[in-house]
């Protein structure tokens, strides 16, 4: 092997474990999302996002863009007052990532005074959401599958 060759493997192999650990647990980072939003804890969500963050709600009478973590923070506080605490059932993960960041998508069924199916993508930059949809899905199967 020449070093060129030695060269250009050890950036791979450099770039492949420091993508794997940039965004390994973003499933993880998810579900723990989704039982900060069953509990109510308004304040963890904030955490989560990144200042500029985007949040799509579609479906529901929350429906809308809501743009930069104050505004998904108020979001969150009027869900959380709304509904109380909300069983979680996370049905499916799975995760996509590359260097430039990670895609979570997944069916969760929130349940409290009635189930709320929903579809959801997370798009993660580092260990911050920077979009989010929560999509209604009155489709969506309530068995855990995974």
């Amino acid at each position: 092997m020449n070093k060129t060759t030695v060269l250009a493997l050890s950036v791979l192999a450099f770039a492949t474990v420091s993508t794997t650990q940039a965004f390994a647990g973003a499933a993880d980072m998810a579900e723990k999302h989704f039982n900060a939003i069953g509990s109510g804890d308004v304040g963890a969500l904030q955490k989560d996002y990144d200042e500029n963050a985007v949040f799509q709600w579609v479906g529901g009478p929350l429906d809308g863009v809501y743009n930069g973590s104050s505004a998904i923070s108020g979001l969150w506080s009027k869900f959380a007052k709304a509904q109380g605490k909300l069983d979680v059932n996370v049905m499916s993960i799975e995760e996509s990532a590359n260097p430039k960041g990670v895609t979570v998508n997944a069916a969760v069924t929130f349940t409290g005074k009635k189930p709320i199916p929903v579809r959801y993508i997370l798009v993660y930059r580092g260990d911050k959401l920077v979009n989010e949809i929560w999509q209604i899905d009155p489709n969506l199967k309530t068995n855990k599958a995974y």
